[in-house]
């Protein structure tokens, strides 16, 4: 068998592998599944109320699985996946009919989620909430995957977890939820940075949904007018290109800064490492054109010689023409510690805070060892009072003292009991025993000793 035989082998493999015919839906099927999600009207418009209410909800307190149920339930993916299987087929009158679907949605969404955060205490920008208002070039690709995904789950019987799987993946609900906060909490940029990650969203869903349909042969209309065709896809291209390129600029400054802090970072690491002098605060503004570091050191002074070396050193870390503030010490004069980096008034505030936690230790461990004695005195009292009993008391062969926690079952209360476990050459009488359990008492310090024979 010669090399082309096997390549055509493999080639067929690899077709049969990633064929996906045998599980596909027939066509009318498809179109018929998608266009049964596009209209906002009765009880679909309410359930995306309520999820919107819910992904506000899961914003509003941090709650990463509250804002996920939100996104199985909503029924968002409707509309965008109608306008993008109107485009791959130029069903204009779908594309219409689904984008005015989406705009009913996409403003009542708003609304709701405005009325929430209008009327919730919590006002509060948290962690959830802030990770939808900077989109990135990686946002218009989860939402081109995304869609992909999701024509091909719609073409074939498996469904499966795929569509609600994609409704998370591309997040088009806490976007949305997030625009209505910036306008309830009149922070703009936030409204903008959001609804610009929901349409980033929806544009690149719908585009990967008319690529899946073009790849798959979907039948188009043969009625439509061509120069109206050609018009709607300049503008489809337009609205791309338009999409893409704010996110190609915000994840270029990401990647940028990212770079930056990671060097700043194996700078301060590596080269601000002297001996008994520590890094206890760090500030890195990676803003051009004014970039600069700012570190707060404490224990033995970094001279001046030093630190000029280390600024000599930052050129081989990438960080050129970057400014170097170096606050250190508790002993300059007022006018010293604010001439440059961060203000001396800190690294005094750091220095009480430390002496006041380690007094609490002190007093801690004194407390515990106060502790330990009472239970450990124990350990050597049998030793030191043999002698005395030796004489005052020759019947008892040995003796074992300790000290219990008794609790009491019907009334729920313990008290401490001290015990003494004792054996005798011969048994004492028991006026002679109430004497030795009074001595013993008397000599540990305690109100009252338990006897036990062994």
């Amino acid at each position: 068998m010669n090399f082309s035989e096997l390549f055509l082998q493999f080639q067929n493999y690899l077709k049969g592998i990633f064929d996906p015919s045998e599980d596909r839906e027939s066509e009318v099927e498809t179109i018929e599944n998608i266009c049964k999600g596009i209209n906002f009207r009765g009880s679909n418009l309410w359930v995306l109320i309520f999820a919107i209410f819910i992904a506000s909800l899961g914003l509003n307190v941090n709650s990463t699985a509250v804002i996920i149920g939100a996104m199985l339930i909503s029924p968002l993916m409707g509309p965008i996946m109608g306008i993008g299987l109107g485009l791959g087929i130029n069903d204009f009158e779908l594309i219409k009919k689904a984008f005015r679907n989406l705009a009913i949605a996409t403003v009542f969404g708003i609304l709701t989620s405005t009325f929430y955060f209008l009327i919730s205490p919590l006002n509060e920008a948290r962690s959830e909430l802030l990770a939808r208002t900077t989109p990135t070039i990686y946002d218009v690709l989860i939402a081109f995957f995304g869609g992909m995904a999701g024509i091909v789950a719609s073409s074939t019987r498996l469904k499966g977890n795929v569509i609600p799987g994609v409704a998370i993946a591309t997040a088009l609900m806490p976007p949305l939820c997030t625009a209505g906060f910036g306008i309830a909490s009149g922070n703009f940029s936030y409204f903008f940075g959001a609804f610009y990650l929901y349409m980033i969203n929806s544009v690149f869903i719908a585009f990967a949904t008319t690529l899946g349909v073009k790849l798959m042969h979907f039948s188009k209309k043969t009625f439509v007018d061509k120069a109206r065709g050609k018009r709607v896809q300049q503008l489809v291209y337009t609205i791309l290109f338009l999409t893409i390129v704010p996110s190609v600029y915000i994840t270029y400054n990401m990647i940028r800064k990212n770079i930056f802090q990671t060097s700043a970072d194996r700078f301060i690491v590596n080269e601000i490492n002297f001996p008994n002098t520590f890094v206890v605060n760090k500030y890195i503004d990676a803003e051009a054109p004014d970039r600069k570091i700012s570190v707060s050191l404490v224990g033995k002074e970094v001279p001046e010689e030093s630190i000029i070396m280390l600024r000599q050193k930052m050129e081989q870390y990438g960080l050129e023409n970057v400014r170097l503030d170096i606050s250190q010490g508790f002993g300059k004069k007022e006018e010293d510690a604010g001439r440059e980096g961060l203000n001396n008034l800190v690294l005094q505030d750091f220095y009480r805070r430390n002496q006041e936690k380690m007094k609490q230790q002190v007093q801690e461990i004194n407390y515990l060892k106060s502790r330990l004695e009472k239970y450990t005195v124990y350990d050597s009292v049998a030793l030191s009072i043999s002698p005395e009993l030796k004489i005052l008391f020759p019947y008892i062969r040995s003796i074992a003292v300790s000290r219990l926690v008794r609790t009491e079952v019907e009334l729920q209360r313990s008290d401490t009991l001290t015990v003494a476990f004792l054996s005798y050459q011969k048994a004492p009488v028991a006026l002679e025993e109430e004497r030795f359990k009074s001595w013993l008492a008397t000599r540990l310090k305690v109100p009252n000793v338990e006897i036990i024979r062994y």
